[in-house]
């Protein structure tokens, strides 16, 4: 497309989003405070004409859908959605027999979690677009996403864990990922009364090996008091090999926590030094626990593998001088973030009237000094006023979450009063404010937790929608909000619903994703035991009960599309090989009666679906997913038959038939 056209294109684009924002404006007498002038600008901003591509991929949360959705910067489109924790029947995950065993636990077969905190590999402290991580909050989990391929393959249980909610943040190489308790128990995990908590529950801090494909595994556990441990970020520049940690109910409560868990002024922000953990456990340090836990993989022939992992190495700071460090933090601090510099820790408190910025030289300053004010299960607890570099006052009510721009300046969200604030590092002064629809929780700038930002869009996730959208009943979606952020000012500039609820998100240009995606897989290289790469390799095998069937799916038929000799009980094994080597032609298959979903298996890839018949009958199959004109004509049949019926297996196509 010529730049002329193009500009044509936009401006066109422009003036019919301007004329639908007028309209609602006109209609609704929401207008935001915007202008006119200003929403045909920021329509401009947001469009992106067609076959065209947006900028930045956007990593949006899941939240309780328990899959990572990833969206179009900045036309807010969705791309995507990654399952992860959770079945998913557009493409069978979680039904397809070669994905059933990612979602093992040690509680058995778990097809669901609250998802929260996508995180980007990195590499010196910058986003690479290997992997992203995402946590299961619920029952305690991290997984790994390819973004070669866009999926899911690997998922880690995390032991002696309740409620994973800081988790899966990553360290500047990507060596080990973080995953703190949000609810302490008893450890080991035993029958116990409530009323017990104090002193008796404990929480950990879990750092996870990450940064070889197939491998993470729980490096180690640090055993910490019985808090709540809510969100982390890890050091970078000099405070690299540092990991910092939010908690709150430094009361140990167990009842009432909104009343109970807010008395004291300030909780804690924990500094682990983590490389100092690892010199102790070298020498000896720690011990090996019972732990049963699962380990869920992608081998090489893309079929989930599922290990039980019997045991974990935990330590205490009691036995690890100079490992745990508590800043004091006021009040119930939420969020907690690491400036691109690494010199500022900035924590988030949920009752703070101020947003606590901690010095990382003043805090190293303290420890030589063993300027403590007390100290806690082994855990010195560093003066306030010996590692506070500043306060940001006027910084609205509820600060949550904090990201940066690469240019000197912090982003903080404000749950109550609804604004995003910018602040400037150094001077610890608000420079500029911009009101969001409604209650944000987290934000994103893409690459604004790491050492080089993008600083020009930022995301706020904002947790209800009211008015934003048409009403759908009781039910809305939650809502995303961008906002420019390349200029002295702030300027909104799309609202956009999200799947599930948004908690945190990640962001990266889209030049560096792009160009390394996988398009389909070589059949040459399908190891499936199951595969037939040709339609003279279909089959269809009885052994005992089961019943196997090889076979192709290629535009416009399936070999075979005729089966009998099946039986009422029989365990029927359809292993679908996609033939095509051609980019975006996969082809699905559903199966009437299945209990599960549909399979839908991409160019070179072999899936399996199962199926049970009840009854006897012909029972017909077909393709999902269209590929071609006559995609209604890829169809086929099986025969089921009582068990006594005799009825011997054969299969084909055509109209010629093969046996055993």
């Amino acid at each position: 497309m010529t730049r002329s056209l193009k500009s044509r294109v936009v401006t066109l684009g422009a003036v019919l989003a301007f004329g639908t924002l007028a309209a609602y404006a006109c209609q609704s007498g929401n207008t935001s405070g915007v202008g006119a002038g200003d929403m045909v600008g920021a329509a401009e901003a947001v469009y992106v004409a067609p076959g065209e591509y947006d900028e930045f991929y956007a990593f949006m949360s899941g939240g309780f859908s328990g899959n990572l959705t990833v969206m179009g910067l900045p036309s807010g489109r969705l791309l995507r959605t990654v399952p992860v924790f959770s079945q998913f029947p557009e493409n069978g995950w979680g039904y397809a027999e070669e994905t059933k065993a990612m979602l093992e636990t040690s509680h058995g077969f778990i097809p669901w979690d609250d998802a929260h905190h996508p995180e980007l590999s990195m590499t010196n402290g910058v986003p690479d677009g290997r992997w992203i991580f995402i946590n299961g909050n619920n029952t305690p989990r991290v997984a790994r996403v390819d973004l070669n391929s866009f999926e899911t393959t690997e998922i880690l249980e995390i032991p002696n864990s309740a409620g994973n909610h800081g988790s899966p943040f990553i360290t500047p190489n990507s060596d080990y990922l973080v995953a703190s308790t949000r609810f302490s128990v008893p450890i080991p995990n035993r029958d116990m009364s409530i009323e017990e908590y104090k002193g008796n529950f404990k929480g950990t801090l879990s750092f996870v090996r990450a940064n070889e494909p197939g491998n993470m595994g729980v490096a180690f556990q640090i055993l910490m008091p019985g808090y709540n441990y809510d969100l982390a970020h890890a050091g970078k520049g000099p405070s690299d090999g540092w990991m910092f940690f939010t908690s709150y109910n430094s009361e140990e409560e167990h009842t009432l926590l909104e009343i109970n868990a807010s008395r004291r002024d300030k909780d804690f922000v924990a500094a682990v030094n983590y490389r100092r953990a690892e010199e102790c456990i070298a020498s000896g340090a720690g011990e090996t626990t019972p732990a049963r836990y699962a380990h869920n993989y992608m081998n090489e022939h893309h079929i989930a593998v599922s290990d039980m992992l019997e045991e974990v190495l935990v330590i205490e700071p009691a036995t690890c001088s100079d490992m745990v460090y508590f800043l004091p933090t006021p009040k119930s601090p939420h969020g907690v973030d690491v400036d691109p510099t690494g010199q500022y820790i900035v924590a988030g408190g949920k009752l703070a009237t101020v947003i606590p910025v901690h010095s990382f030289e003043k805090m190293i300053a303290a420890i030589q000094a063993e300027d403590f004010e007390s100290v806690v299960d082994g855990i010195p607890v560093l003066t306030y006023e010996s590692v506070i570099a500043g306060e940001v006052a006027n910084a609205g009510l509820g600060p949550l979450h904090t990201e940066f721009d690469g240019r000197g300046y912090a982003y903080t969200t404000a749950f109550i009063s609804s604004e995003i604030v910018k602040w400037e590092l150094g001077t610890w002064q608000v420079v500029d404010r911009i009101p969001v629809y409604y209650s944000v929780g987290h934000l994103m700038i893409p690459g604004g937790d790491s050492q080089q930002p993008w600083g020009k869009y930022l995301v706020a996730l904002n947790k209800i929608t009211k008015d934003r959208y048409l009403p759908t009943g009781p039910e809305l979606a939650h809502s995303a909000q961008l906002i420019d952020i390349s200029g002295d000012q702030m300027r909104l500039l799309l609202d956009f619903p999200t799947q599930g609820e948004p908690h945190y998100a990640q962001g990266i240009a889209a030049e560096l994703l792009m160009d390394d995606q996988v398009r389909f897989y070589s059949l040459e290289e399908n190891e499936h035991p199951w595969v037939a790469r040709s339609e003279g390799e279909t089959r269809v095998v009885r052994d005992g009960n089961e019943v196997h069937v090889a076979m192709t799916s290629i535009r416009s038929h399936f070999t075979p599309d005729n089966i009998e000799g099946v039986r009422v009980g029989d365990e029927v094994y359809f292993h679908v090989t996609n033939l095509e080597q051609d980019w975006d032609v996969p082809h699905g298959l559903a199966m009437m009666g299945a209990e599960n979903a549909e399979l839908l298996i991409m160019p070179g890839q072999t899936r399996t679906l199962k199926w049970v018949p009840d009854a006897p009958g012909v029972y017909p199959f077909y393709c999902t997913d269209f590929c071609s004109a006559l995609h209604q004509e890829m169809q086929g049949y099986v025969r089921v038959s009582s068990p006594n019926a005799g009825v011997p297996i054969r299969w084909g196509t055509g109209g010629d038939w093969n046996t055993n």
